[in-house]
């Protein structure tokens, strides 16, 4: 059985005009030849992510859902032109080589990029992989050491100096995803009134530092090499921007479900984070202070954003699922999703040192 990461038939309602990408992408490239095969892959809650296989080579696409999208997110041209000025310093980037914002082609921006073979972990490692705890121990450590690369880039070098507003970003961040929970509000959720009071209150005066980082920073957005189980490419750069780099660390572990968590937050797993080997959320945390240095004490803050802002996403998709302008069976249980993410706030907010 194949460990590499593979795309599957597209879902309904996620459809693309094989011919009109056809035409883009042959005015784009030369020596493509004949009509493409278009496969989905199944990862990713938000954009669209495509297989486009030509005989002779394989490309990725990337275009945003349809339905409402809240202003500012899913920017196709954002993401491949930070991809672009970040290759040269971050080599973990995949080469983008068509971007289209020409919406008479698809009806929206999108791009094209090489495609990184190699194993995405999903939910759970292939069993082909037998890891055992030691190996599954380095590939977590390598995982976390490329959060760590990333947030020492040099942003001068790379051009990417405007690409957030920096200092203060703290608190743009509680009160812009308090406005998109308010935005993308359904009936059936919470209005986390306590939580926000909470991060309001305790949030630090300032940033840790202001580096570059990922947004979204999770082990089914790296692709690891087959062979030497090593981070080979890191995806999705759609949240990039300028911002404190210990805020970024509490949105990767608000996906980081431990082998001791309560049955729900399990059921909610889409990573391999249970395996044998792999550290704990505190582990993780003593690990990144440890490698850059900044102090990790009283984390409680960090991990109870990176929680907030999970719901935040999670209810922006619910509400497009819950109004029907997306049949994805996956998202059918959003909605209760974001009441557990508030509670599992409240739990860490009441057993805050802080």
């Amino acid at each position: 059985m194949s460990v590499i990461d593979e795309a599957r038939s597209v879902r309904k309602g996620d459809e693309l005009d094989a011919a009109a990408v056809d035409r883009f992408l042959k005015q784009q490239l030369p020596g493509l030849e004949g009509l493409p095969e278009i496969k989905q892959f199944p990862g990713g809650a938000s954009n669209l992510t495509y297989l486009i296989q030509y005989a002779s080579r394989d490309l990725i696409l990337r275009r945003p859902p349809a339905g409402k999208k809240a202003k500012g997110a899913h920017d196709m041209v954002r993401e491949a032109k930070i991809m672009q000025a970040l290759k040269p310093v971050y080599p973990y980037v995949p080469e983008v080589l068509a971007l289209c914002q020409d919406e008479a082609v698809m009806g929206c921006d999108f791009y094209v990029m090489q495609r990184l073979v190699g194993v995405i972990p999903r939910q759970d490692f292939p069993p082909a992989l037998a890891l055992t705890p030691e190996k599954t121990r380095a590939l977590c450590l390598d995982v976390i050491d490329k959060l760590v690369e990333l947030h020492r880039v040099d942003v001068k070098a790379a051009g990417l100096e405007s690409l957030g507003k920096g200092e203060g970003y703290v608190s743009r961040q509680i009160s812009g995803w308090s406005e998109r929970l308010r935005n993308a509000h359904t009936p059936d959720n919470r209005d986390f009134a306590e939580v926000i009071a909470w991060l309001e209150a305790k949030k630090p005066a300032g940033e840790v530092a202001i580096t570059l980082i990922h947004n979204d920073y999770r082990f089914d957005n790296v692709v690891l090499d087959p062979d030497s189980l090593q981070v080979i490419g890191v995806l999705d750069w759609e949240m990039a921007t300028l911002g404190d780099p210990l805020m970024d660390l509490g949105n990767t572990l608000a996906y980081w479900v431990q082998s001791d968590d309560d049955p729900v937050f399990q059921m909610m797993r889409r990573q391999p984070t249970t395996a044998p080997g792999m550290l704990t959320r505190d582990e993780v945390i003593a690990w990144y202070g440890e490698k850059t240095g900044w102090t990790v004490q009283n984390f409680d803050f960090y991990q109870v954003y990176g929680l907030f802002r999970l719901a935040g996403i999670a209810q922006q998709i619910w509400y497009r699922y819950y109004h029907k302008q997306t049949t994805n069976p996956a998202f059918a249980q959003f909605g209760p999703m974001v009441n557990y993410l508030e509670q599992r706030c409240l739990n860490l907010i009441r057993a805050s040192r802080l």
